[in-house]
């Protein structure tokens, strides 16, 4: 302890000496966590506007299949060559847009967003610290970042095109569709996936070691505690999916069979590989990350949640012990569920039993997080301004994803229901107005801190509503769509097998004009949720130079320590030595004068 309060005391006033070190030194190859976090942030949500106009592409071939794009379909046909000739989505470029959509959402926008931006801006100001533990490594896992982000792009470009075997990258279609696409896909991931490692590291040593004198373990604000045990999970789970995308990279370039099985016919002919690989394998090391992965996606969102809801309640978290051990149960328990990804895979009833109980038991940590954060809201002296407005909004939509996910919990319904069109709805209402909603309230919240200047409150609201209709009207739809039977991945939205196709006609089970008109219904919702999103763009960049300054260091009278600091933090963060005298979240003590106690401010007793 001595140690860690001899740093903060140096560190403290070592901004006042600190030399200018240089445009390239301070912004791009930076080691303070603050910067890196904004790297992280900036980069995050331009790929975060490029998922999204992968899949308005997608979009518009599935409700109107054959037909030019306008706008920009010439302009994909000059970028990309015959795969859009015409400026018309081809089958191979609608799976290369499927399969880059994916993996950009969750490993390029929502993944680093959620827990590299929001987590190294926000994590070493909340427990106290001066930096992250290695601050090298952090500048190093950007670097890594960026990195895989510039290959996954650049594959767009060559012959070929990007990676067609989606975003799980199954074997052995991933290996023997001919083109270098998923090569690069592999090579991204290996860097990608080396950077989240790195973070991973780095968030487990700072929260262990940087803690200021006082924060301790029940004292750390609970976004702390979900980005803990995200980098736990990261940690654990990453490995064996690098280890595989290793071995299927081999698979791909020199022609062994890790997860190539014996017997491939391939085209009409026998594929020439020595086979006995298992494409099981690589199922399993997939998605022992991929399940994972989804609380990677959903835990830190709840964490800025929880602080924006304390915030405007002006109330304590109700039940923060119980928010604190809830985390720690999913973060456990995730890794003992991935295989109900996989029932069609032939797995007997023993195992599926036991994977169908271990789903059902995660899902009630989860549903104790969501209690609480509702419970939080009662009696609460609300302030509906924008990032709580957000924060709000996660809390049904999260409850429609999670509820919707128990039916894929079962093996019985998820026989029925896998690679539909419910699927895609479910993980989008956990990820876009679940997830989604809450890093767009984290942005909106912590803004003041990182700029010294509000967001517009009126473009804010606009922003805000406009997704939330636009996200609903998308993919509420998809739900019916999926329980009539559409599957995903059908590069026609399921025009094949309608009614409306003469080939069809007397099929029982073919789809009906009416679900062949959502299409059309959903590509409209997803204008209409772009548009929505021009008024956050404009209000981020307007905001840095004519937003309105803050009052104070702490514009939202709120009491953890990141709200403590000079605004913006300089280097080193604290101008003064912080210790910790009381728990995150001392709002409307009865008896202070404020309706809020700062974690660092002494106690009035104890000077006495």
């Amino acid at each position: 302890m001595q140690a860690t309060t001899s740093t903060h005391t140096e560190a403290a006033h070592s901004h006042e000496h600190h030399h200018d070190p240089g445009f390239l030194r301070a912004y791009v190859f930076s080691t303070d966590h603050k910067v890196i976090g904004i790297q992280y942030g900036f980069t995050a949500l331009a790929f975060l506007l490029f998922g999204f106009l992968l899949m308005m592409c997608m979009r518009w071939q599935i409700a109107k299949p054959g037909e030019a794009m306008p706008v920009v379909g010439k302009l994909l046909e000059s970028l990309l060559g015959d795969v859009a000739k015409g400026g018309v989505i081809s089958p191979d470029l609608y799976n290369a847009f499927g399969a880059m959509h994916g993996t950009i959402m969750v490993f390029l926008a929502v993944v680093p967003l959620a827990f590299a931006a929001f987590g190294n801006y926000v994590v070493p100001l909340q427990i106290g610290a001066v930096d992250m533990a290695f601050p090298r490594v952090n500048m190093a896992s950007y670097q890594c970042f960026a990195v895989g982000g510039v290959i996954m792009f650049v594959s767009f470009f060559i012959p070929g095109g990007a990676a067609q075997g989606g975003w799980t990258s199954y074997s052995p279609l991933a290996t023997i569709i001919p083109t270098n696409g998923q090569t690069f896909w592999l090579i991204g991931m290996v860097f990608l996936i080396t950077s989240s490692l790195l973070g991973a590291v780095n968030f487990i040593a700072t929260v262990i070691q940087l803690r200021a004198p006082g924060m301790t373990w029940l004292r750390m604000p609970f976004f702390v505690w979900t980005q803990f045990v995200t980098a736990f999970i990261l940690l654990l789970a990453f490995p064996p999916l690098e280890a595989a995308g290793i071995l299927q990279l081999i698979d791909k370039v020199l022609g062994s069979s890790f997860f190539i099985p014996t017997g491939l016919v391939v085209s009409g002919k026998p594929y020439d590989v020595s086979g006995g690989g298992s494409p099981l394998l690589w199922q399993h090391l997939f998605w022992f990350l991929g399940h994972p992965e989804v609380y990677v996606l959903i835990l830190p969102a709840m964490g800025v949640v929880g602080e924006i809801v304390a915030c405007n309640t002006r109330k304590p978290l109700w039940g923060y012990k119980s928010l604190v051990y809830s985390v720690l149960a999913v973060g456990f328990i995730s890794f003992i569920v991935w295989a109900h990804h996989m029932y069609l895979t032939g797995m007997g009833t023993k195992i599926s039993t036991f994977f169908q109980t271990t789903t059902m038991i995660i899902s009630i940590p989860s549903v104790i997080i969501l209690t609480c954060l509702f419970m939080s809201l009662w009696g609460g002296s609300i302030r509906f301004n924008t990032p709580m407005l957000f924060a709000l909004a996660f809390l049904p939509m999260f409850g429609i994803g999670g509820l919707t996910g128990l039916p894929l919990g079962f093996n019985f319904s998820d026989l029925h229901l896998h690679d539909s069109y419910y699927v895609i709805a479910h993980f989008h209402y956990v990820v876009a107005p679940g997830t989604i909603f809450a890093l767009f309230a984290g942005v909106y919240f912590w803004y003041p801190k990182m700029t010294g200047r509000y967001m517009s409150e009126t473009l804010g609201k606009i922003h805000f509503w406009g997704s939330l209709i636009g996200m609903n009207l998308v993919f509420m739809p998809m739900f019916f769509q999926g329980l009539y039977g559409m599957s995903r991945r059908m590069s026609d939205g399921g025009a094949t097998y309608a009614l409306t196709n003469t080939a069809n006609e007397g099929v029982v089970t073919a789809f009906t004009g009416t679900v062949m008109k959502l299409n059309v219904f959903v590509t409209h919702a997803a204008v209409l949720l772009l548009i929505a999103q021009v008024p956050f763009i404009i209000n981020v960049f307007m905001s840095m130079f004519n937003g309105r300054k803050v009052e104070s260091d702490n514009p939202w009278d709120a009491t953890t320590l990141d709200w403590q600091t000079p605004t913006p933090p300089p280097h080193g963060n604290f101008a003064k030595e912080i210790i910790v005298h009381r728990g995150p979240y001392e709002y409307s003590v009865p008896g202070h004068p404020t309706d809020f106690t700062p974690q660092n401010a002494p106690d009035p007793k104890a000077a006495k």
